[in-house]
């Protein structure tokens, strides 16, 4: 019998998606692969001058890498690391307030 390909079956293991928050600014996507490096990142995404990025790791890793890496220092910040949650879908299309024109409304009555 053959030996299982030991490539194919890491790809198609599950993974979960930690969400890290608290970063500095200056942190780059390679500094957070190698900061989560012992936890076999598979996707490091890092949201630009947001100061956050998700990291997948393998599901079997997820846990011990939050208990591990949430409320570490880097860079003088502690980092807060937890599962991701899923992204919510908006209704609104995004934005914020809607309308709007800086005049009309709660103006004085003479």
């Amino acid at each position: 019998m053959a030996e299982p390909d030991r490539e194919n079956e890491e790809a198609t293991m599950a993974s979960k998606s930690l969400y890290v928050g608290n970063l500095s600014y200056s942190v780059t996507d390679s500094a957070l692969r190698e900061l989560f490096a012992e936890y076999e990142p598979t996707e490091v995404r890092l949201i630009p001058d947001k100061g956050f990025g998700f990291v997948d790791v393998p599901e079997d890793k997820a846990a011990d890498a939050i208990a591990a890496m949430n409320g570490r220092e880097v860079d003088g910040r502690a980092i807060s690391v937890s599962e991701a949650r899923p992204k919510r879908e908006r209704s609104d299309g995004g934005g914020g307030r809607r309308g709007g024109g800086g005049f009309g409304g709660g103006g004085r009555r003479w």
